[in-house]
């Protein structure tokens, strides 16, 4: 290698002195400078193009060796970034600048104090792009082994890595252009570092959050979210720096702060999709006016309900045998009645009991809440074995028909506003 770049230097060297002479001949009296510094760059352009492809060519042909992602996921993860062309293009410049003073060389040394500082800029470009491939090459890393959390911590880190990235190599590139010190600039921003803070500050909160939620793993892109601040309810798609996107179940997509998922309540429903159980928990509100004890005709009448019949007839015999030694047992409320409330409580369950998408081995309970202006609460709580979405609201929808319709043979009064 260094035999070739000798023989490259001598050629150039031979081919600078005539290519000097000449262009100073055909250049502008006083512009012959501009002249040479646009020949330098368009012959470093060209050889640097050549030596880039040479060396892509041959770095990408050995890390396509390794293309089996699961028995080499590192090697994969960094052709995949694209590192190697970075790498590639690092050596092509190197080489440039290390033969840039062979072309013209001893003539117009003002010219070459410009060639070095253009070799250095793109450097300082090189090395940032090189920076922002690693951590794409980390990303990719986690995507193989299909480690998600991590990924969030990692596009927290990568975003916040790039933000300052770009801030730190626009500050280096500056001080290479104009041969400044960097503790210049740093030292003048001093003044405004509160502004900057102030400007940062979602920023700063977004990182801190992406750290949280990857630690912490209670969310990850692809879970099912309900996010009652925002009345959002969907899948997350993207956990990014500043936002976070949802995609809602209508088709739609709504975005959040990210710092918000650290800050507020989100309800993750993804143990549903994962449990093959999904809740069911909802109410009907009955008139307390309609509430009364049974007398025995009413008792004789919900007999003929095959669910409660059996209950009926033991619930009657022990409430009999407690009213034989009992005094004043005509009055009706004197010791334990049937009530329509109770025994449609007692009906609901059975109901609810024999529908065979419903989770047997968890909770089934038909159960009053407290009492409100609207009514008495009488809550379904279940968890049926079905997920779907569709089929979990057919499901639901068809125990809360029946519930509805079959309240009028109890006697009881749904509550709703008149209009």
């Amino acid at each position: 290698m260094n035999d070739q770049l000798e023989e490259t230097k001598d050629f150039l060297q031979e081919l600078s002195e005539p290519l000097y002479r000449y262009i100073s001949r055909i250049s502008p009296t006083g512009l012959d400078w501009v002249f040479h510094i646009i020949v330098k760059i368009i012959l470093l352009c060209a050889i640097f193009l050549v030596i880039d492809f040479i060396l892509k060519i041959i770095i990408n042909s050995v890390f396509r060796i390794f293309h089996n992602k699961e028995k080499y996921p590192i090697v994969n993860s960094v052709y995949e970034s694209k590192i190697t062309n970075s790498i590639a293009h690092l050596f092509a410049l190197l080489i440039v600048g290390s033969i840039h003073e062979s072309i013209f060389s001893g003539a117009l040394v003002k010219t070459t104090q410009f060639l070095i500082r253009s070799v250095n800029l793109g450097l300082v470009m090189i090395f940032a792009g090189m920076l922002y491939r690693s951590l794409t090459a980390f990303r990719n890393y986690f995507v193989i082994k299909q480690d998600f959390y991590k990924i969030m911590a990692l596009n927290a880190i990568s975003e916040t890595m790039r933000i300052l990235g770009i801030f730190i190599f626009s500050v280096v590139g500056i001080c290479v252009i104009f041969g400044i010190k960097g503790t210049t600039i740093v030292g003048s921003l001093g003044a405004i570092t509160a502004v900057l803070v102030l400007v940062f500050r979602d920023t700063i909160l977004g990182f801190v959050t992406g750290i949280h939620v990857a630690t912490s793993k209670n969310l990850k892109v692809g879970d099912w979210v309900s996010i009652q601040k925002y009345n959002v309810e969907g899948n997350i798609a993207e956990i990014n720096l500043l936002t976070t996107r949802i995609n809602n179940f209508d088709k739609t997509f709504s975005t959040i702060p990210t710092y918000d998922l650290m800050t507020t309540e989100i309800k993750n429903l993804q143990v549903i999709s994962e449990t093959n159980a999904r809740r069911i928990k909802k109410s009907i509100h009955f008139n307390i006016n309609s509430f009364k004890f049974l007398e025995d005709e009413d008792i004789e009448q919900l007999k003929n309900i095959n669910l409660i019949s059996d209950y009926l007839e033991k619930k009657t015999t022990e409430l009999r045998e407690e009213k034989e030694s009992m005094k004043h047992k005509d009055e009706i409320v004197n010791g334990r009645q049937l009530t329509n409330i109770g025994v449609f409580r007692y009906y609901a369950q059975k109901y609810i009991e024999k529908i065979p998408e419903l989770d047997k081995e968890g909770p089934i309970i038909v159960r009053q809440l407290n009492i409100t202006p609207q009514g008495l609460p009488l809550e379904v709580y279940a968890f049926t074995t079905n997920t779907e979405w569709i089929r979990f609201e057919e499901i639901q929808a068809d125990i809360f028909d029946h519930l509805l319709v079959a309240s009028k043979e109890f006697g009881l009064q749904v509550m709703q506003v008149k209009i």
